[in-house]
């Protein structure tokens, strides 16, 4: 299998278009978190749908780093996944995703219903833990929600679009899953992957670089 992006390079900067946050004349803020575009090829005979991941490993496992003025997070600092984008069930005679097709700015609360494939379903991201314990934004955060890396992170962060295809049409998830819960559903039923990966920092020194 194969997959490409009309919307970034592979190992290249995604633009903030496909972000959740961006720099503002005042900080930081909300981006237009579109969807990229996604595309693949040479899914194998046997194949019944494709699940969808987009993960980031970089994040860091020290929360209370976070964001502040005072400190700069180190690369060399441990890291967790974070995900941005969990969808099963895309039909097997899909192999495009329109970049903006599914997401199209920052949805308060989370997105209730996010637009995708027909049949396709759509999970929570990690955005609904982050933003869990406040009141302007705790939700059910499903579909995709693009990057907002740490601005005093010194790592660039990677964004894993991963692809599956699958020998079964749908995969046996309660409604409110997680990317945990559909890579232990998955597992005996993936018949091939492809990935490409895309950069992003809020990082002056990290952007620069």
């Amino acid at each position: 299998m194969q997959i490409h992006s009309d919307s970034f390079e592979h190992r290249a900067r995604l633009s903030a278009d496909f972000a959740a946050g961006q720099p503002t004349a005042d900080g930081y803020g909300f981006a237009a978190n579109r969807n990229p575009h996604l595309a693949w090829s040479g899914a194998p005979q046997g194949t019944r749908s494709f699940a969808l991941l987009c993960l980031d490993p970089d994040v860091p496992t020290v929360g209370e780093m976070v964001g502040r003025d005072d400190v700069q997070i180190p690369v060399e600092q441990p890291r967790t996944d974070f995900c941005h984008w969990v969808m099963v069930d895309i039909p097997a005679d899909v192999s495009e995703i329109a970049a903006g097709s599914c997401s199209d700015g920052v949805v308060a609360h989370g997105k209730a219903d996010p637009a995708g494939p027909r049949g396709a379903r759509q999970g929570l991201n990690d955005y609904t833990g982050w933003f869990a314990g406040n009141a302007d934004m705790a939700g059910d955060w499903r579909g995709y929600d693009g990057p907002f890396p740490p601005p005093n992170d010194l790592r660039l962060h990677r964004y894993f679009f991963r692809v599956f295809a699958l020998d079964v049409e749908r995969l046996p998830l309660p409604e409110r899953f997680t990317a945990a819960d559909v890579q232990r559903a998955m597992h005996a039923h993936v018949l091939a992957e492809a990935s490409i990966y895309g950069t992003y920092s809020l990082n002056p020194a990290v952007a620069s670089a």
